[in-house]
């Protein structure tokens, strides 16, 4: 069983960590098949899974859905789910209760956007309750209205100190580990390697401590929208597609099913519906 040690052990040892994202019982227990180090609950399933438009609207009862079904499927991973918007952010006493629910389903982590005061009281106090806490900075998607869209962050020195700042406050109030998203690889190197914790980078670049990104994309699964960071190691849309083509035909032509999908009577028994 994976524990939160991992994190800091693999940074030790200078191997990267590797993370994905999953929604579901299959797509878990095959990521962990695999070996991959962590697995990430993400709002993006708003989105990929439920075909919401945005991560705003998926609620902490939906995400602990999914969480339950990762769960089940990679019963030896670490898994961290995702808090959605608005599931901590009036009060600690909601955002504990939520995070309780994240664990209760499953859930090894959660994950929090951003850096204020709020937020670092949050993280010490879930950190006290035994909940562990992974940060997220740089491109914060729950922030996107308010940050202007999808724009890349950390693109002058000041602003990479600025975000090194809230790095270092995170890492002193508890965090394992803090996602950097939608930075310069320049950037992401400078917040790293001045951080006593991880960092798991999302169009980042490569000197980050180990990486992330949402399995549907590097497996050409969702096509509504391809981020740039992203290297597609698969095209499962036009697998499914073809295959989905194929059986729809193979049933209308009577190819399907054929002799081989079938069962028969004994001769006895059909004799007797002659």
């Amino acid at each position: 069983m994976k524990t939160v040690n991992l994190f800091q052990k693999l940074k030790e040892k200078k191997e990267k960590i590797v993370m994905l994202t999953a929604y579901d019982y299959s797509t878990a227990r095959t990521i962990e098949e695999a070996g991959v180090d962590a697995i990430l609950v993400g709002d993006s399933l708003a989105m990929v899974a439920l075909g919401y438009r945005d991560t705003y609207i998926i609620t902490a009862d939906e995400m602990k859905i999914f969480v339950k079904a990762v769960s089940k499927g990679a019963r030896n991973s670490f898994i961290i789910a995702d808090m959605p918007f608005m599931s901590y952010n009036i009060n600690v006493e909601q955002g504990l209760e939520n995070a309780a629910k994240m664990i209760k389903a499953g859930a090894s982590a959660i994950k929090l956007e951003g850096c204020n005061k709020y937020i670092l009281t949050l993280v010490q106090r879930c950190v006290e309750s035994g909940i562990p806490v992974l940060g997220h900075l740089g491109f914060t998607p729950q922030l996107m209205n308010t940050i202007g869209g999808h724009k890349i962050q950390g693109k002058t020195a000041e602003m990479t100190e600025d975000i090194l700042v809230n790095a270092q406050k995170l890492e002193a109030a508890g965090c394992f580990a803090v996602v950097l998203e939608l930075m310069p690889t320049e950037s992401a190197k400078y917040i790293t390697d001045n951080l006593t914790i991880p960092t798991i980078g999302i169009g980042a670049g490569n000197a980050c401590s180990g990486q992330i990104v949402v399995t549907d994309d590097i497996l050409g699964k969702y096509t509504d929208f391809k981020p740039k960071f992203v290297k597609k190691y698969a095209d499962l849309h036009n697998v499914v597609l073809e295959s989905v083509t194929q059986y729809k035909n193979d049933v209308k032509t009577l190819i399907f099913p054929s002799e081989e999908e079938s069962f028969e009577l004994s001769e006895e028994e059909s004799n007797k519906l002659s």
